[in-house]
């Protein structure tokens, strides 16, 4: 099998696994403990907390361990806005309604978290406009927010179309204002720079499983002195910025992947991230010009390294899917995160792309140490799949 759903998972590294090991077996003590058991766990989460700050650029206390990528993107935009909420009420300052800006195709976690926020608190929430790529256009910004504006949200990368957004521009332009800028960086580790000074954002999700740790971590990044309302309280683990015992060997894992998946993106070899994108452009290439009636969905140039996605006329993705399966080669049509959802996705639907178009969606996703004999096998897979659904009509 030839997997191009990394966009969904990446395969689990065999390093995580070995890292995260002796935390589930020996050093199995709670990380709050005082004794020598407790204490070795609490080096071990402390070690990783350093693995993922390092690859964002970040002091290690600025780094928040969650339960994965949806967790950190609820944390950031209602740790972020509720402080402010509270600190208005009490001030008697509040004459209008705090405000969220973000996009119509964020993930799901930021979408229904912005819902959340409107349906409970009476946030009002502004959806910026994307061009037909996908991207966020940095005047848009400025041209929506006002004072009562309490945080921007808008991901580095998109998961169903791999576009990638201006986020260090809509961070000046957010900043110009005064306003917090979040971004959901959970498909872009690994893939680009996350520097979180180049990025000039105040909080970034991540997740682990995106880069090679098993499911159930993530981790959010906050800037220093940014108030932070827990969505969790309990203890007041996490230096009370998210309770609940850690996940000690979860940690270790993501910060061991974090740290490879880093070290592999600025290879200058074949896993370098340079490497990369151009074996996605050959892929996307050999498609476009091997079969009619497919084109390109997302940015041609501003996308994720390991991002390829297509609409295909006349048919539907599910339909190429089970062909491609057969053939070999695991795709799928749109975000994991939304399957079963009845109607087309939500970020293909904010393209302006009618139903019959947004259903004829392809997503191909592949990770570093996928070879180009792997691609060619899968652009031949696909192109051969749309031939024969075609053929049947």
């Amino acid at each position: 099998m030839i997997l191009l759903d990394h966009a969904a998972t990446a395969p689990v590294r065999r390093e995580a696994v070995e890292a995260m090991w002796p935390y589930l077996t020996g050093d199995f003590g709670n990380p709050s403990s005082v004794h020598e058991l407790g204490r070795r766990a609490g080096l071990g989460l402390e070690q990783a907390r350093g693995q993922v700050a390092e690859v964002l650029g970040a002091r290690p206390s600025e780094v928040v361990f969650t339960s994965g990528g949806t967790e950190a993107d609820v944390l950031a935009l209602q740790g972020i806005i509720l402080p402010k909420l509270l600190r208005a009420r009490r001030q008697g300052t509040l004459d209008a309604p705090l405000r969220l800006v973000t996009t119509a195709i964020e993930h799901g976690a930021v979408r229904q978290t912005a819902a959340s926020l409107k349906r409970i608190h009476g946030i009002e929430v502004d959806l910026l406009p994307v061009d037909s790529t996908g991207r966020v256009d940095p005047e848009d910004l400025r041209r929506i927010l006002r004072p009562e504006t309490a945080l921007v949200s808008i991901h580095l990368g998109n998961n169903e179309i791999g576009t990638v957004q201006p986020i260090a521009e809509l961070a000046a332009v957010a900043h110009e204002a005064g306003v917090p800028i979040h971004t959901d960086a959970v498909q872009a580790a690994g893939q680009l720079d996350l520097d979180v000074a180049a990025l000039g954002v105040d909080a970034l999700s991540v997740s682990g499983h995106k880069v090679g740790s098993p499911k159930g971590v993530g981790a959010l990044w906050i800037r220093p002195r940014l108030p932070l309302e827990p969505v969790l309280t309990g203890g007041g683990q996490e230096s009370g910025r998210r309770s609940g015992t850690q996940n000690v060997a979860g940690a270790v894992a993501m910060g061991t992947a974090m740290a490879l998946a880093e070290a592999e993106r600025t290879a200058p070899g074949e896993v370098g991230a340079a490497a990369r994108t151009a074996r996605r452009d050959r892929f996307i290439a050999r498609v476009l010009e091997s079969v009619d009636g497919v084109r390109l969905s997302g940015h041609p140039e501003h996308r994720l390294p390991q991002h390829a996605s297509f609409l295909i006329d006349g048919v539907t993705g599910e339909a190429v899917l089970v062909e491609l399966e057969a053939r070999g080669v695991l795709c799928s049509v749109a975000s994991a995160c939304s399957a079963g959802l009845a109607g087309p996705s939500p970020v293909l639907a904010a393209l302006g792309l009618d139903s019959s178009a947004a259903q004829s969606s392809l997503r191909c996703t592949f990770g570093p140490h996928t070879t180009e004999a792997e691609l060619e096998e899968a652009a031949a897979a696909v192109v051969a799949g749309i031939q024969a659904v075609r053929r049947l009509g």
